[in-house]
């Protein structure tokens, strides 16, 4: 789990919402885990960091494993909410959350 991930489920917890999944194996046997997800609720999420740095979300193969990874999600019922460091930073991220786990 990445940092970002960490400070974001610090900022769920401090809100007062539900205490998420860390790293949730979602579709076996795949190794595909979320960083965060409410299993229950079918909600999860996915914090991309390096994103101006050329990180591994950004590259070719990386944005095709993560179309991949994503579209599976989506086809098994999950809404997934993807959320880059300015986001985790600003709040905006714990804010979404807050409005779809409401």
């Amino acid at each position: 789990m990445t940092d970002l991930a960490t400070v974001l489920a610090f900022q769920v917890r401090a809100v007062g919402l539900s205490t998420p999944v860390l790293e949730h194996r979602f579709a076996p046997p795949r190794r595909w885990r979320f960083d965060l997800s409410w299993p229950d609720a079918m909600i999860a999420c996915e914090v991309d960091g390096a994103t101006y740095a050329q990180g591994r979300h950004t590259r070719g193969q990386g944005v095709h494993n993560d179309c991949v990874k994503l579209s599976t999600a989506a086809v098994m019922g999950w809404r997934v909410l993807r959320f880059d460091k300015e986001m985790v930073e600003d709040g905006s991220a714990v804010a979404l959350l807050k409005r779809v786990l409401a």
